[in-house]
């Protein structure tokens, strides 16, 4: 630990980490919990507007990939990062699940990776499945599922198909940049709303209210609701944790627009990071239920598998004098380590810390008058698909 404190320490001043030198190597190195190779960052210029500040080669790869000078400047000389986009053809597209923590056993995701580049984003490490980074990689390399519209239709189709909601971004932003290009979200609310399928759906992007003309007559017949998540109040917080996101002020805005079309929109206090953003749990339910939400939910941060290492790089860079306090909060939530994958604790936490988090939610959602809103699935119409055999009777 003591050798990786003292790297961590020169990498902070040779990537002029903004106060990082100050820290000592023994705060350093109890409040990052790392392993003893040295994860490269990459130079700042390159990863502008990014969440993420190195590309560590995911877990399961044979070989690890680490960024080095030739002698020829290629480093220095390298472009700033761009967005790829890659075509994925899914073989189906409904997700299902039993955990017993979350509201719904069924989700779609149009998209692999996210552009928002939240650094706390849990869903980081599943880029490690296509051979990538929970990094920049994640930010960087995105996957559309072309045809997810179709592949929608054909299962909602199949013979003993029961209608349940689908939560549609459970794992990354269906609402994300390249949304606007793609449309795949718009797809599966065209098939949704033909069948009269009830949907949940979870963003921080504003770009939601384009499709306002679908989601209104849905909301009507109690088919759809929205989540917002409202991480924080602060916009020089949000740009430093969701650099790509839609700003504060502008998902309030878009709480009201969506709760002034009919639709019932929910605030996500998500994820709540003890001693970063804690204190505003009052503040943004109040102004949430001012712009007309009318449901709402927490989850404590989550740092699973890679997370834990891009999280960790992350908050040592903004906040190095408060790194060692906030990951020992986090510690004192989860049992002693940075993230506990059991149903019953992954989305609070446990113990003192994590009961006063919630008691303040629960106290200050009651008061608001915060309820749970429930949607119905005996509209269901199943569709038609293109492709299916006429009967002979």
């Amino acid at each position: 630990m003591a050798s990786a404190a003292k790297r961590l320490v020169e990498r902070a001043e040779q990537a002029d980490w903004r106060g990082a030198a100050r820290l000592s190597r023994e705060a350093i190195g109890a409040a990052v919990d790392f392993s003893a190779e040295e994860r490269p960052i990459v130079d700042p210029a390159r990863r502008r507007g990014r969440g993420a500040l190195s590309n560590e080669s995911g877990r399961y790869e044979r070989e690890r990939r680490v960024p080095a000078e030739d002698g020829w400047g290629t480093l220095e000389e390298a472009e700033p990062l761009r967005t790829n986009i890659h075509a994925e053809r899914a073989r189906t597209i409904v997700t299902r699940n039993d955990s017993p923590d979350i509201s719904f056993d069924r989700s779609v995701n149009p998209y692999r990776g996210c552009e928002h580049g939240c650094v706390y984003c849990y869903a980081r490490p599943s880029h490690a499945y296509m051979g990538l980074s929970a990094g920049l990689d994640f930010e960087t390399e995105i996957f559309v599922k072309e045809g997810a519209a179709q592949l929608l239709e054909r299962e909602l189709s199949a013979p003993g198909y029961s209608p349940k909601t689908i939560a549609i971004g459970a794992n990354t932003d269906p609402y994300q940049p390249v949304e606007k290009r793609y449309r795949i979200t718009r797809g599966l609310l065209e098939v949704a709303s033909r069948a009269d399928h009830p949907i949940g759906i979870v963003t921080k992007s504003s770009l939601v209210a384009r499709d306002i003309d679908l989601l209104a007559p849905m909301a009507r017949k109690g088919l759809v609701k929205v989540a917002i998540s409202v991480t924080t109040l602060d916009p020089g917080l949000a740009r430093a944790m969701e650099p790509r996101a839609a700003s504060p002020e502008r998902r309030l805005a878009t709480i009201e627009q969506l709760a002034s079309a009919g639709i019932p929109v929910a605030v996500l206090v998500a994820p709540i990071i003890p001693a970063i953003n804690d204190a505003e749990i009052e503040t943004i339910l109040t102004r949430a239920h001012a712009a007309g939400a009318r449901e709402a939910g927490y989850v404590m941060l989550r740092l699973p598998l890679e997370l834990r290492e891009v999280f960790s790089e992350w908050l040592v860079t903004h906040f190095p004098a408060k790194a060692r306090h906030v990951l020992s909060l986090v510690r004192s939530a989860r049992d002693g380590k940075l993230y506990d994958p059991a149903f019953d604790k992954r989305m609070t936490g446990e113990g003192p810390y994590a009961w006063m988090i919630g008691r303040r939610f629960q106290v200050a959602a009651a008061r608001l008058g915060f309820a749970h809103t429930r949607l119905r699935s005996d509209l269901f119409r199943p569709p038609r698909c293109g492709a299916e055999q006429l009967s002979l009777f």
